[in-house]
């Protein structure tokens, strides 16, 4: 997704606490703990992917990415389809989304990643309009695709 940024990437979390569950640190009753609302989501809204569960290896990992931001009002914190993302993205200014992996056979679920999205990461940078005007003052507009217009008046320094 062209306008995704900020990617936090949780693999590194994840594999120590794989590694404190193989090693008995950690019981399979702790980390097979999905919510019947994760499950649910999964199964309607998840993406399969070819990865087998860490903790079973019987059954395929499924992912579910949920969204939050000020804009989204009631739909924050529900879970939504990877093919719906792009449209809401170019729809709102800003959306956090988080990505779960979960098993549906055994509960295992794990956060594995969350990035921002949204039309912010497609505005314009900042551009300086400088006007020639007497007595050596120059006015610098900033302008950004959906924020209001702000200016300065600066004076240059004498020599």
């Amino acid at each position: 997704m062209r306008t995704q940024r900020q990617v936090v990437d949780y693999s590194l979390q994840k594999r120590a606490l794989l590694r404190d569950v193989y090693s008995g640190r950690v019981g399979t009753y702790e980390v097979c703990d999905a919510s019947p609302y994760l499950l649910s989501a999964a199964r309607f809204h998840g993406e399969p992917t070819d990865q087998r569960c860490p903790v079973c290896r019987r059954e395929n990992l499924t992912h579910v990415h949920y969204i939050y931001g000020d804009e989204l009002k009631q739909s924050a914190g529900q879970a939504r389809s990877r093919a719906e993302l792009p449209v809401l993205a170019m729809s709102v200014r800003e959306v956090q989304v988080y990505v779960v992996e979960v098993c549906r056979g055994c509960g295992w679920n794990h956060l594995i990643e969350q990035f921002l999205m949204g039309r912010a990461a497609l505005d314009a940078p900042a551009l300086e309009v400088e006007a020639a005007a007497a007595g050596g003052w120059r006015s610098t507009v900033s302008v950004r695709a959906g924020s209001p217009r702000r200016s300065s008046m600066t004076r240059e320094a004498a020599e």
